[in-house]
């Protein structure tokens, strides 16, 4: 059973032809062919078939034809056509298609050891050929893909006649190639091919003439001159250099290791490293252990082989290897001259003299150098060809800064893959089928290979070696096992093996900072923290951290944060480190985090801890860090280290609650509770939950945590506590629609703020009370209170108080129908909250700002509120104001 496709589109079955229908059905197979076991969309389907002829009923055509193709099909085995996601599946054989075969041919003989081999399997593709791709179909897809396949069969074509250059078949070569050049007279390649055979056949002169005709016709047709290699070339015959004399042994290299053939995604790598080369520079491709540089090198290099007639060339400079030693860069010379056909043994050994009769043997050639797995800078420099026109790819664990700096190279370090080219990746080597029969085991195996192509590569190997075993099994194993599971069959394949050669290279101190910058809490860190870690300065950790980076054990994702890559984390927490260091990290966090709380609202008494030094702009610092003091927290609890645990919460309280980040505030003041055995800390906890537990609407819970606070405050006769709880009592009962009884508990917070030596008297209080009355239709009684509030809180310079008494005065002239003044309250507080990073009380003000609009007939003023009000809500998530504003939002539609 055959497809063909590089001539008139035919199936045939034991050599006998397969009838397939009309020319619209011999286009939509081929479509299928051309991307044999992937589904297609419909839509795909239509515009490659079709083209700029679209039928009326897309769809409709589509089903058509596809059953109009089983039927022709039908007799052919193991060919399907399948649904699958709004698309066609052609399950086949790809090498029964002679394009996918062409292909394969093609990258079999540029991987061919020596020329004979090379130039049989080129032969053997070029004769699948029996005339134009596709026959006589014409659509945009078809003209498209016809014309890349030409592309490909004249560079096989090059590509062979090279071959047959080097084996002394010139003679036989010239008339072919002339009628050739007669045909593309302006190919240069093609060119110097024919230039080549007619000297070596005794036609020097004739070889010139072919040359100027050239160069004539590039300055006139393109107003261009000959390309470099070509003048060289014409140099050479114009001088009769006895190096174009056919040589006694093949001297064209073919090195490159076969092409990985789960190669998957990097489409942004592989242009960028096309414009590097294109643009003569050195590509140094970066990155940790197992990303997939030697690939990403290997796949770039065979995809582009055509551009480099003269030969591939490959180095394991084995600079991370458990081997052994780094290739000193002399043997590598030596080997990569032997490639190149020069006699190295009366050769002098040292490396200058190596260095320049290779760069000698490069000069005016088009090849390509791969120099992988480089350990430095001073192992690359001497294997650096002189010629431009040569492609340079140097993989390594280290960023060669130095190559980029002072040899023009350009940067390409690889990062994880993403989510989607993983799946990719598992689907590549385990079959599409398997992959997609059990998507959440595949996601959980790609989330814990963090993306890194080595380990998804030893899962897939593992799961391939079991077909019958469900993923889920190596899922679940992963998650338990993670580093013991990514164990492969050698070295080579270990990912932890992999990881440590990375780490066996560094200094005693760079491995000290990096085990425990593993265990350090949280996504990331920063260079204070790191420093109050490691017991280093700011200066000395910045260096490790630097050489850490260089070695790709770290990121440095932004300006003065450094990251792990979650498998190099789980490999760092391996190495033994110093308990003492965490508990001064944990510190050090608290410390910080309880100086920014100062700042952020310095009313509250104090508690027992040494703030630390300024951080800065407060709010950035805790947005920042917020994910690190979470951790801190959670590995303080774990440590059993109680004081650190509640004060981290204390110290975090103005930040959640300015935010509006209401679920970790639970998280954390519900670990404080946990963790406090003192009767003042428990009540505040239970107090912070209960105000929290209001605002998500959780009122059942929010009642029992307030009733403990009450009672506990009572029992301590801690009159502010009680005042802060009663208010949290009228908060809850505002939110359940109950005012009448939430002013009774405002009033008693009042009362009982009255008998404290608070210095701003109950300021807060009394602009709860005068919004209660506001809210009951009480307004003259209102307005005293919310403007004695205002008083209080500006003369106390709370800033965060006056918002919120401005807040009230806005609601008040809002229900009395002053909506100028409810308007001018209402955007004086938000522009305090936008100060003071307020978020959760820029939301508040927002949505009721939306109201008043609303009810002064400005509804897309109003719409422009409530919808900024909704977005920050949503980013607070925030259940029952979101669906509030929703509704309010649907009214005005």
């Amino acid at each position: 059973m055959e497809f063909r496709l590089l001539g008139d589109i035919e199936a045939r079955l034991d050599g006998q032809p397969i009838a397939l229908g009309y020319a619209r059905l011999r286009c939509l197979l081929a479509v299928l062919l051309v991307e044999a076991n992937r589904t297609v969309p419909v839509e795909e389907l239509v515009e490659r078939a079709w083209g700029n002829q679209q039928p009326l009923r897309p769809r409709g055509a589509v089903q058509h034809g596809i059953t109009m193709l089983r039927k022709a099909l039908a007799p052919l085995p193991d060919v399907t056509i399948s649904w699958r996601a709004n698309g066609y599946h052609l399950t086949i054989d790809p090498a029964t298609v002679d394009v996918h075969r062409f292909h394969d041919l093609l990258t079999l003989a540029r991987a061919a050891h020596d020329d004979e081999q090379a130039a049989a399997l080129f032969e053997q593709a070029l004769a699948m050929w029996h005339g134009e791709p596709f026959g006589t179909l014409d659509t945009p897809w078809v003209n498209a893909v016809r014309t890349e396949l030409t592309g490909h069969r004249h560079a096989a074509e090059l590509d062979l006649t090279d071959i047959r250059l080097r084996r002394g078949d010139h003679a036989a070569l010239v008339a072919e190639l002339s009628t050739r050049t007669s045909a593309d007279p302006l190919d240069e390649r093609l060119a110097g091919q024919y230039m080549l055979a007619l000297y070596r056949g005794g036609h020097q002169a004739e070889a010139l003439r072919h040359f100027e005709k050239l160069r004539q016709r590039l300055a006139e047709g393109l107003g261009a001159d000959p390309s470099p290699p070509l003048r060289t070339l014409h140099r050479q015959i114009l001088a009769a250099d006895a190096g174009l004399d056919l040589p006694g042994r093949n001297t064209v290299p073919r090195q490159l290791p076969a092409p990985p053939r789960s190669f998957t995604g990097r489409g942004r790598e592989l242009t960028r490293l096309s414009e590097a080369v294109d643009e003569k520079a050195v590509v140094a491709i970066g990155g940790i252990g197992g990303i997939g540089k030697t690939w990403l090198a290997l796949h770039w290099a065979h995809q582009h082989l055509g551009r480099f007639p003269d030969g591939q060339l490959y180095v394991n400079l084995r600079g991370f290897d458990p081997s052994g030693q780094p290739v000193p860069p002399e043997t590598a010379l030596r080997g990569l001259l032997t490639a190149l056909g020069v006699d190295t043994s009366s050769m002098p050994a040292d490396l200058d003299t190596l260095a320049g009769t290779f760069r000698g043997v490069l000069a005016g050639k088009r090849a390509v150098l791969v120099l992988d797995n480089a350990a430095d800078l001073d192992q690359v420099v001497p294997l650096l060809p002189g010629s431009p026109a040569c492609a340079v790819l140097v993989t390594s664990r280290r960023q060669l800064t130095g190559l980029v700096a002072a040899h023009g190279g350009v940067p390409l370090d690889l990062d994880v893959l993403p989510e989607k080219e993983a799946g990719e990746l598992l689907a590549r080597r385990l079959g599409a089928g398997r992959v997609a029969a059990e998507p959440v085991a595949v996601a959980d195996v790609v989330a814990s290979c963090g993306g890194l192509p080595l380990a998804l590569g030893v899962v897939a190997a593992r799961a391939a070696a079991h077909p019958r075993f469900p993923l889920a099994t190596l899922a679940t194993e992963l998650r338990e096992a993670r580093l013991d599971a990514l164990g492969g069959g050698d070295l080579s394949s270990d990912v932890r093996a992999v990881l440590s050669w990375s780490v066996h290279r560094l200094d005693a101190q760079a491995v000290r900072v990096f085990g425990l910058l593993g265990a350090a809490p949280g996504p990331d860190i920063g260079l204070p923290a790191a420093a109050a870690l490691t017991g280093l300065s700011v200066s000395e950790v910045r260096a490790v951290l630097r050489r850490l980076d260089d070695a790709f054990l770290v990121q440095q994702h932004v300006p003065g944060r450094f990251r792990m890559h979650d498998l190099i984390r789980l490999f760092a927490t391996e190495q033994p480190i110093e308990d003492g260091a965490l508990r001064t990290l944990v510190e050090f966090l608290l410390r910080t985090a309880y100086a920014g709380e100062r700042v952020l609202y310095p009313y509250r008494p104090p508690i027992d801890i040494e703030p630390a030094e300024t951080i800065g702009d407060v709010t950035t610092w805790f947005d920042t860090e917020h994910p690190c003091l979470l951790a801190a927290q959670q590995l303080a609890l774990s440590r059993g280290w109680r004081r650190e645990v509640w004060q981290l919460a204390w110290a975090l309280d103005t930040y959640h609650r300015r935010r509006g980040h209401l679920r970790d505030q639970v998280a954390v003041w519900q670990a404080a509770l946990t963790a406090a055995d003192d009767l003042f800390v428990r009540a505040r906890a239970h107090r912070v939950l209960g105000h929290t537990h209001t605002y998500l609407g959780e009122h059942g819970k929010a009642e029992e945590h307030l009733a403990h606070a009450l009672a506990l405050a009572e029992e301590q006769d801690d009159l502010a506590g009680q005042a802060e709880t009663q208010r949290c009592l009228a908060w809850s009962r505002v939110r359940q629609g109950d005012d009448r009884g939430a002013l009774e508990h405002a009033t008693v917070a009042l009362a009982l703020c009255r008998a404290t030596e608070h210095p701003l008297d109950g300021a807060s209080e009394l602009n709860m009370v005068g919004w209660l009355h506001a809210r009951l239709g009480e307004f003259d009684e209102a307005h005293r209170h919310c403007a004695a509030a205002l008083d209080l809180h500006r003369t106390h310079h709370n800033r965060e108080g006056e918002a919120e008494a401005l807040g009230s005065l806005g609601f008040l002239a809002h229900h009395v129908g002053d909506h100028d003044s409810s308007l001018t309250h209402y955007r004086q507080a938000l522009a305090v909250c936008r100060e003071l990073g307020h978020t959760r009380g820029q939301a508040e003000l927002l949505g009721r700002a939306g109201e008043v609009l609303i009810d002064a007939g400005r509804p897309e003023e109003a719409r422009e509120y409530l919808r900024e009000s909704l977005d920050l809500y949503r980013s607070q998530h925030s259940t029952v104001d979101i669906n509030r504003l929703q509704n309010q939002l649907a009214t005005l539609a």
